[in-house]
């Protein structure tokens, strides 16, 4: 689908075209290369008006300059409307050039400026008065031996000089830590991001070798966490155990029940007699509670954490599911049963005695760029609305338009 092939390809949508860049050549043994864009009107190859654009030659390498063309990466600047190219790999210098937006070739007389060394696939964005040069470090094409990661450094100006987090230039080897080998995914490496909505943003890489795949390379999507100013790649959640804590107050989600109280007295006051022999305090177990609780459908609430069978959420990637990106759709149940965290047609949030698999049962989970998450529904029955899990009150859950500047939108979960 990319006339000439190529490799490491970037595209940016530009009014309503995409413009496509590829290396031509480069890497492997040789360094003499070439950097082309192109445009088209799509990038679904299935489409009628999928064509591509003669190639431009934007780059080039002659094979013993301190410099490899290839790896290419588009920003468009948001501030100027200017769009910049960089590109290079660990032969010599990272390097950045201006391009046309309106033509997609290089600004006649651009010369290209050197900004980073012992890095490759480079990528360009803009956030919050910075611009960020994001880098792949390490060794790759070593399945499970490759040793890539992505770091970051940053500048106030587009051409640099870009510094990392403890003052080092990375035209000297300078570069934070952005993402690196993550349990059996090796290699993180040729960083993306997208901007899916406010407060929600997604990094993609590939990672050299997945170890529960075989050692293949496979695409990674994750959340794009920022902090203290610096990008950093986030988690989904993983299956687990967790209280569902809510940001406004730190109070948790929990089944509306009974309180159940645990063996034990009161301390001092009459209570306990401190002269006895300590003895663990068993933990109270959902087989005590259980039977007490109701049958049928049971609302929630968010209340003092506690450490009881119904403040305890088992979250799971539900089976036979599709998913969205980066992430699957979540199955959310009180740990140990079925009983499943459910919407209704009135927008109310319950539970319902078991999970079924139907869509206002799943839920989607997005971690957002202050490291807090979005809990939302799949859907909610008779409405095309997308609303959020919200705390309205301190003990009160309802659904809720997502507000990302309200910690009422907001919630984190402790792994129990």
């Amino acid at each position: 689908m990319r006339p000439g092939g190529g490799a490491a390809p970037d595209a940016i949508k530009i009014g309503d075209r995409y413009l496509v860049i590829y290396g031509a050549t480069g890497g492997g043994g040789g360094h003499k290369g070439a950097i082309l864009t192109m445009w088209n009107k799509t990038l679904d190859p299935k489409s009628p008006d999928f064509k591509y654009s003669e190639p431009v030659i934007v780059a080039t390498s002659d094979g013993y300059e301190d410099c490899d063309a290839i790896d290419p990466g588009f920003m468009l600047d948001p501030t100027t409307g200017r769009l910049w190219l960089s590109y290079g790999t660990y032969f010599g210098f990272a390097r950045i050039v201006e391009l046309d937006p309106k033509t997609g070739k290089r600004i006649e007389g651009n010369k290209p400026v050197d900004v980073a060394i012992v890095c490759e696939a480079t990528d360009l964005i803009y956030h919050d008065g910075w611009y960020y040069l994001l880098a792949t470090h390490g060794t790759c094409c070593d399945g499970p031996n490759s040793t890539y990661n992505i770091v970051v450094g940053r500048s106030k100006n587009v051409t640099g000089p870009y510094i990392d987090n403890v003052g080092r230039s990375m035209l000297e080897g300078g570069g934070k830590m952005v993402a690196t080998t993550s349990g059996n995914l090796i290699g993180p490496g040729h960083f993306g991001r997208m901007i899916i909505s406010d407060g929600i943003e997604k990094m993609s890489c590939h990672y050299e070798a997945d170890l529960d795949q075989g050692g293949r390379s496979v695409l990674g999507i994750r959340p794009l966490v920022w902090k203290n100013g610096w990008p950093v790649a986030g988690d989904n959640v993983k299956d687990g155990t967790y209280e569902i804590q809510s940001e406004r107050r730190g109070y948790g989600l929990e089944l509306a029940v009974d309180f159940s109280r645990m063996a034990g007295g009161a301390r001092g006051f009459g209570g306990n007699n401190n002269n006895e022999p300590i003895k663990p305090v068993p933990p109270q177990q959902l087989a005590d509670v259980i039977k007490t609780w109701p049958t049928g459908n049971i609302d929630v609430r968010i209340n003092d954490y506690v450490s009881r069978p119904n403040q305890k959420w088992t979250i799971t990637a539900a089976p036979d599911s599709s998913g969205y990106l980066g992430a699957p759709y979540y199955k959310i149940v009180i740990a140990g049963t079925e009983r499943a965290l459910a919407v209704t047609a009135n927008a109310e949030v319950i539970t319902v005695p078991a999970f079924t698999g139907a869509p206002e049962q799943l839920w989607k989970i997005d971690q957002l760029t202050d490291g807090t998450y979005r809990i939302m529904p799949k859907s909610v029955p008779n409405s095309k609305e997308q609303l959020a899990l919200v705390s309205s009150g301190d003990s009160t859950p309802a659904l809720a338009k997502f507000d990302i500047n309200s910690d009422n939108s907001k919630w984190n979960f402790k792994a129990q």
